[in-house]
């Protein structure tokens, strides 16, 4: 299995944040991601890849919590919204496992949306681009390295 890609790491350093790699056994939903790493569902970060009026954007909500998508185009100003097929994410997010895309648009030349209830927590776990290893980092670092844009777009599962 790979580890967190080089490109995370280098992001995450160049951005100058501090934060934490966490083995766990793989899990392959973000609810059992959360549990492997003992943090609560509503600290764990769950990506999920949409396409707005053509261009790929990361929107990003607590594990337990699924994306609105006319919530989600409203904040964005766009038009258009769909999710992002499987062929696509391969092609979007070439170093990383299926389904264990991190929050970090920018490696991947993508807009980040964050819900404001994950955004309201101290900390912030994710998938670092494999099913074995998460990041931990601080909400305040995360928001400084990837400048989302934050909103209301959670939906209840």
């Amino acid at each position: 299995s790979m580890s967190v890609t080089t490109s995370i790491h280098q992001f995450l350093h160049e951005a100058q944040v501090p934060y934490t790699v966490v083995p766990h056994r793989p899990a392959f939903s973000a609810q059992h991601d959360a549990a492997a790493v003992h943090v609560p569902g509503r600290d764990w970060a769950k990506v999920v890849v949409c396409v707005i009026d053509g261009k790929p954007v990361e929107a990003v909500v607590s594990a337990t919590r699924s994306v609105n998508l006319a919530d989600l185009v409203d904040l964005a100003g766009g038009d258009l919204i769909r999710l992002a097929t499987e062929d696509e994410l391969v092609n979007l997010f070439p170093d990383c496992e299926r389904g264990a895309m991190p929050p970090l648009g920018p490696v991947y030349g993508q807009q980040v949306f964050v819900d404001v209830e994950l955004a309201g927590e101290q900390d912030i776990v994710f998938d670092g681009g494999n099913h074995t290893e998460a990041i931990s980092m601080r909400w305040a670092d995360y928001a400084k390295a990837v400048k989302p844009v934050v909103g209301r777009f959670a939906a209840t599962m």
